[in-house]
C-alpha cells in the first residue's frame, strides 16, 4: 500500500475530491481545508493499494497538481485496517505485482545522475575488481559487484526506453559512457601504482587463473546470465524487493570485466582487454533487453488488469 499526500489549490479541491471519490483502490481518504502553507493550498491524504495506484496518479498528474501543487508518495510498511484489507480484495491484482510506473520513474531517474558519488562508487568497484582479478579472488569480483553503482543507470535506461522519456535515456547514456571508462582509468593508475609498491605484476595477470577467467572468456551463458540478471532487476525494483536486487549485482559482470580490461591495458595484454570488451557489451546489451521486455510485459499486463477494472 502507498500513503499519498497531495496539496491541492482550494479552487481544485472538489475535483480533487471528486476524482478520488468511489475508487475502490482508495482507502483512509483525509481532507484538511487550508492545511498547506507552501504551496498554499488544501491538503488530501489517502492510501491506495499498490495495484490501482498508478490510474489514481494519472488522474491527480491530470489536474495538473504537481505544477500548481504537490503530490508526495510514500511506501506504508505496515497497515492493520479493515477498510484497508477490503480495498486490496475489491481491486483485482496482487500488490507485489503491481508497477506503480511514476514511483519507478522517479526512483530510477535519480539513478541516473552522473554524480560525484556515482564516479566514485564506480572507481573503488573497478579497483577492487581489478585487484581480485590478479590474485584470482571470486570473493573481491562478488565485493565489486555490489559496489558499483551501475545498475541504477542501466534501469532507468530500461525505463526511458520503454517510457520513451528520450532525456532519461541521454542521462543514463551520459553516466554510463562517461563512469565506465573513469573507472577504468583510475584503475589503470592504480595498478601502476600498485605495480611500482611492489604489490602486484604483470605476472600476476599472465598466470592461470581458473576461478576468474571467464571474466574475459564471453559466451553464449554471458549472454543469457545477463538477460535474466535484466529480468531479476526489473522485477526487483517494480516490486519494491530490494533484497532480491543484491542477488541481481553478484550475477553480472560489467564492473568485473572493465575492471579486467583496464588492467589488461595497463599490461599491455591486448587479447585479455578485448575479450573484457566484448563480455562487457554483452552483459550491458543482455541487461537492457531483459529489463526492457520484463517491462514491456509488466504494461501490457497492467494495462490488462486496469482495462478489467474499468468494466
Amino acid at each position: 500500500m502507498l500513503h499519498v499526500r497531495v496539496i491541492v489549490p482550494e479552487q481544485v479541491t472538489d475535483r480533487v475530491r471528486a476524482a478520488l471519490a468511489g475508487d475502490d483502490a482508495i482507502t483512509h481518504l483525509v481532507v484538511l481545508p487550508g492545511a498547506a502553507l507552501e504551496p498554499a493550498g488544501d491538503v488530501v491524504e489517502f492510501d491506495v493499494v499498490r495495484e490501482g495506484a498508478s490510474a489514481v496518479l494519472d488522474r491527480l498528474r491530470a489536474l495538473g497538481l504537481e505544477r500548481d501543487g504537490a503530490i508526495v508518495v510514500e511506501r506504508v510498511d505496515a497497515t492493520m485496517s479493515a477498510a484497508a484489507d477490503r480495498a486490496a480484495r475489491r481491486v483485482p491484482g496482487l500488490g507485489v505485482d503491481a508497477v506503480v510506473w511514476h514511483e519507478i520513474e522517479q526512483q530510477t531517474g535519480e539513478e541516473a545522475e552522473l554524480s560525484a558519488s556515482f564516479l566514485a562508487f564506480m572507481a573503488v568497484a573497478t579497483i577492487i575488481a581489478a585487484i581480485g582479478v590478479l590474485l584470482d579472488q571470486p570473493i573481491l569480483i562478488v565485493g565489486s559487484m555490489v559496489v558499483g553503482p551501475e545498475f541504477g543507470p542501466l534501469a532507468a535506461l530500461c525505463v526511458g526506453l520503454v517510457q520513451r522519456k528520450w532525456h532519461l535515456v541521454r542521462r543514463c547514456g551520459v553516466a554510463l559512457g562517461i563512469g565506465f571508462p573513469f573507472g577504468m582509468l583510475i584503475t589503470i593508475g592504480a595498478v601502476w601504482l600498485l605495480t611500482l609498491a611492489g604489490l602486484v605484476n604483470e605476472s600476476m595477470l599472465l598466470a592461470a587463473r581458473p576461478l576468474t577467467d571467464f571474466i574475459w572468456k564471453p559466451d553464449a551463458l554471458s549472454w543469457v546470465i545477463g538477460f535474466l540478471g535484466g529480468v531479476a532487476g526489473i522485477l526487483s525494483l517494480t516490486s519494491a524487493k530490494a533484497g532480491t536486487l543484491v542477488g541481481v549485482l553478484i550475477s553480472v559482470t560489467t564492473v568485473p570485466a572493465a575492471a579486467n580490461a583496464a588492467v589488461a591495458l595497463g599490461y599491455g595484454a591486448g587479447d585479455e582487454a578485448a575479450g573484457s570488451a566484448l563480455q562487457l557489451v554483452i552483459n550491458l546489451a543482455a541487461i537492457v533487453a531483459g529489463g526492457v521486455l520484463t517491462l514491456l510485459t509488466q504494461h501490457v499486463v497492467w494495462r490488462t488488469v486496469s482495462s478489467r477494472r474499468k468494466r
